[in-house]
């Protein structure tokens, strides 16, 4: 220790005069002749701007395979006369656009347009409002209570589809329902096995309080996780302005939350505007096919009558809409963008 401790002295006395003289300490370039290093041939480094496209190549490639290729030929399809003839003959015959003519002079097609945008406004509405509701419920609760309510709700939003389908026309079942007993218990006549499924407005009923129920979920959940994200000043800020609960959730949560309630209201209308399984497990679109939805409409056209080429122009009507529906959303975030 002793000896390293003179060196440290001595070489610090030695290097002292050179400071003093402002000699730089940095060590002198190389004399001899330059060395241009070259990378190895085993390391060569990829092209600038190359590496970002190769990461998500699989990803493009993916979707060109499992998306775009389907959509394709399903376009190809709408052009096409092919039914159950055609089909069993493999003949494909091209038909312009006889099949989108056909069906934009079908009244019952936009009965059906016209059941689907309706049922699915009052889904999202009702959705968004109740997901709110509990959200804000779940912000207010204490840690137990919080903790009870969100295993509740992942409990929902875990059960499979066909399970709640199930379940949900057991409770509408005519003779042993939960639901005839409860009518009767509360005093309403009438209800001695009663056909919940009489109408298709019975029927989308149904599916309509089936759809609530597994996507309020969805909703309060992250309704709660965003609600985290506001400050708790804002709301003593508003509490000392004697604001009102409503006054509060209007003038600090929902501007704050305004993207979060942009992204979950679209996503919850494509959810629902293409929601097959439930409408259909339910009661196959009856009766009378009076609670078909369009996807519903589609199926039954095409694998139920085998109008494979109608089915096909009513898949890419459907999306033209939701295309639409969407632009209108981008549209808002561009907005959104441009103000910040």
């Amino acid at each position: 220790m002793t000896v390293d401790s003179q060196g440290a002295a001595d070489a610090a006395t030695q290097d002292a005069p050179g400071r003093a003289a402002g000699k730089s300490q940095t060590p002198p370039p190389p004399s001899g002749p330059k060395e241009v290093l070259k990378p190895s041939r085993g390391r060569r480094s990829l092209p600038s701007g190359l590496l970002p496209y190769l990461l998500v190549a699989p990803a493009l490639l993916s979707m060109a395979v499992l998306l775009l290729y389907p959509l394709f030929r399903n376009v190809v399809l709408s052009f096409q006369g092919v039914n159950k003839r055609e089909m069993i003959r493999r003949e494909t015959p091209w038909v312009g656009f006889e099949n989108y003519t056909k069906l934009l002079s079908d009244p019952d097609f936009w009965t059906v347009v016209v059941r689907s945008v309706v049922f699915t406004a009052i889904n999202v509405a009702l959705i968004m409002v109740v997901g709110s509701l509990i959200g804000l419920l779940l912000n207010r609760l204490g840690k137990k209570m919080r903790l009870v309510l969100s295993l509740g709700l992942m409990f929902a939003w875990a059960m499979p589809i066909i399970a709640s389908v199930t379940i949900f026309r057991w409770l509408f079942d005519e003779q042993f329902g939960v639901a005839n007993w409860v009518m009767r218990t509360l005093g309403f006549s009438g209800y001695e096995q009663h056909n919940w499924f009489e109408t298709g407005f019975d029927a989308l009923t149904i599916v309509l309080v089936l759809l609530v129920w597994g996507s309020v979920p969805f909703v309060a959940l992250n309704m709660y996780a965003a609600l985290t994200t506001v400050g708790a000043e804002l709301y003593e800020a508003a509490k000392m302005d004697g604001a009102s609960g409503w006054r509060t959730f209007w003038s600090v949560v929902f501007p704050n939350l305004k993207p979060f309630f942009l992204i979950t209201t679209f996503l919850e209308i494509i959810w629902v505007f293409k929601a097959f399984a439930q409408v259909y497990a339910m009661n196959q679109g009856g009766p009378d096919r009076g609670s078909e939805t369009l996807p519903v409409y589609a199926y039954i056209e095409g694998l139920g009558q085998q109008h494979y080429g109608l089915a096909a122009a009513i898949s890419i009507l459907t999306i033209i809409m939701l295309i639409v529906a969407m632009s209108f959303y981008f549209r808002l975030i561009l907005k959104q963008e441009d103000e910040q």
